[in-house]
């Protein structure tokens, strides 16, 4: 367990749910659901039994550092790293990568967003364990493919090709954005596709040589720099790699271009909870 990471994305203003959710106090540290937990929280306590408390970081807004230590108080605040301006998910685990890597270069490393809906936990206990499982011996990027209910036009698809093996994991054939209702209801009835849940898996040696291969710009940014990490000069290292860092989605950038993508079919009763509507 000491290899595994966990990085959550917790950087976004949830403008889409004014007026509960505000820009200084954004929807992932709100109790959304009336359960006496925020969704920051509940995303912790969700992957705590399976990663040490000492091997999660959470990147977020600078503005929400004080946020996320109150409300996570389990760590500390260099776990905690501080983006000066949103620019997407991949710099965002670029971020982390580096971090992780000055720490562990043994990692096995989660990515998930912070204000995700799960119901059934044991289910997703028992599916990230597999999945573990299959970054560990693969070079390999893996996400976990929801299956669809509805043809919900809110959500990115992911369409399967052949099956790897006998553990409902999948080589990747295409990612589509969200589509219309019409392609939708084909998505559905065909049984080829999953709904992309945004939850990503795979060994930090796995995801450094995709960031040098696909998005190496970004890649140089970030080592150029590493030796300022742990320091007193990684504020200002940071923002000036924001500066100049493309903003670029991790799905658009490195798993719509990679050539070792798996899709593990997954059901634990998830929602993103991306609108009031979901």
């Amino acid at each position: 367990m000491k290899n595994n990471f966990c990085i959550i994305m917790a950087g976004g203003v949830g403008s889409r749910f004014w007026p509960l959710s505000r820009t200084s106090y954004p929807k992932q540290f709100i109790d959304i659901l009336g359960t006496g937990k925020s969704l920051i929280q509940q995303t912790y306590e969700r992957f705590k039994p399976l990663i040490p408390a000492e091997n999660f970081l959470i990147v977020t807004n600078a503005d929400y550092k004080d946020l996320v230590l109150e409300q996570l108080p389990d760590l500390k605040s260099e776990q905690v790293l501080l983006e000066p301006f949103m620019r997407n998910t991949a710099p965002c685990i670029a971020y982390a990568n580096q971090k992780i890597t000055l720490q562990n270069p043994d990692a096995k490393i989660i990515v998930t967003p912070a204000d995700h809906l799960v119901l059934n936990v044991p289910e997703f206990h028992s599916i990230i364990k597999k999945a573990l499982a299959f970054v560990e011996q693969k070079e390999s990027l893996l996400t976990l493919g929801i299956s669809p209910s509805r043809p919900d036009t809110g959500y990115g698809y992911i369409q399967k090709a052949e099956k790897e093996t006998t553990d409902d994991l999948y080589k990747v054939k295409r990612f589509t954005e969200k589509p219309d209702l019409e392609k939708a209801k084909f998505f559905l009835k065909s049984g080829e596709f999953f709904w992309n849940s945004g939850i990503f898996l795979w060994s930090l040696k796995s995801i450094n040589n995709a960031f040098s291969k696909y998005l190496p710009e970004i890649n140089h940014l970030f080592e150029q720099e590493k030796n300022k990490f742990n320091t007193q000069q990684e504020a200002e290292a940071i923002q000036d790699i924001y500066t100049h860092c493309q903003n670029i989605s991790i799905d658009y950038g490195v798993m719509e271009k990679a050539d070792n993508v798996y899709v593990l079919e997954s059901d634990f009763d998830w929602s993103d909870l991306g609108t009031w509507g979901s």
